[in-house]
């Protein structure tokens, strides 16, 4: 077999390899001591996923099927209703609100408020230029990882956030890293025999009190609070909901963000999360 080049982008070399899946460790095996290096703190399931993408299958083989699952459920509000009964802002970042401070600028509190809106929509596809620094790169390639895989809810810290389906605690934990999660919960689900996962970010300090790992929790059930600046990661209150269709190789946390270049790829990890909100178009638009 022969290897990967040692290229600027080996994820780009990895999706025109032609390699299947299975056969991704004999070609790293073939490639370069410098491509091994770069790759070995790549996530497989990833690399995997890629591969699959370059012969043209699902980069998730049960992605498919996990959406046609979604689209015939019906999912328990995130929010109490009284939330999401008032105004709504979208909150694009690409200079569109060019008032608008950052998420992660604490006047962003004060300026939302004014705005006299009960929650806010921060965009899930949306290329994010607050996430240029090194934390968001790896050595296989020099892109960045900037394409938001969420859909963010602003709305006050302390808003109660509600199982939208019924699962088991996959992941508690606490990401510390300036502009990560903070307090961060993932749920496993199954629907009709197919299982994915709902990610929870920048949460408050009350969720090790309501969770513990592996329970079981109800649809509609109080899962968790938002958190507030020193207990979310360093960001204004809102809530980071992404769906997971496969943990790839993760255990302590999972991405929030992908590359523009693998769009194709994270769409099938994390397709849109308004799959389980079913807003109307106009809480997108300006």
């Amino acid at each position: 077999m022969t290897g990967l080049p040692d290229v600027p982008d080996l994820y780009a070399a990895l999706r025109q390899s032609g390699t299947a899946p299975e056969g991704l460790e004999a070609l790293i095996a073939a490639s370069p001591p410098a491509v091994q290096t770069r790759l070995a703190t790549i996530d497989r399931g990833l690399m995997r996923a890629i591969l699959r993408a370059g012969q043209g299958l699902p980069p998730v083989e049960t992605g498919p099927a996990i959406i046609r699952a979604l689209h015939a459920a019906t999912p328990a509000l995130l929010f109490d209703p009284a939330l999401l009964a008032g105004p709504v802002i979208a909150l694009p970042t690409r200079g569109e609100r060019p008032e608008m401070p950052a998420f992660s600028d604490p006047a962003f509190d004060a300026w939302f408020t004014a705005t006299g809106a009960s929650h806010g929509i921060g965009l899930y596809g949306e290329d994010r230029r607050v996430y240029a620094s090194a934390q968001f790169a790896d050595s296989a390639s020099p892109e960045r990882r900037t394409i938001h895989l969420g859909l963010d809810v602003f709305a006050p810290a302390g808003t109660p956030v509600y199982a939208p389906f019924a699962g088991r605690v996959h992941l508690l934990t606490y990401n510390a890293d300036p502009l990560d999660y903070g307090h961060t919960l993932i749920l496993r689900h199954d629907l009709g025999g197919c299982a994915f996962f709902t990610l929870y970010g920048h949460l408050g300090a009350s969720l090790p009190r309501l969770l513990a790992p592996g329970a079981e929790v109800a649809a509609g059930q109080h899962i968790a609070d938002l958190g507030d600046w020193p207990e979310n990661g360093g960001w204004a209150p809102h809530l980071h909901f992404q769906i997971v269709t496969d943990m790839l190789e993760q255990t302590g946390n999972f991405f929030g963000v992908g590359h523009r270049s693998l769009w194709d790829v994270w769409q099938s990890i994390s397709p849109a999360p308004n799959l389980t909100r079913r807003l109307p178009a106009t809480a997108f638009a300006l």
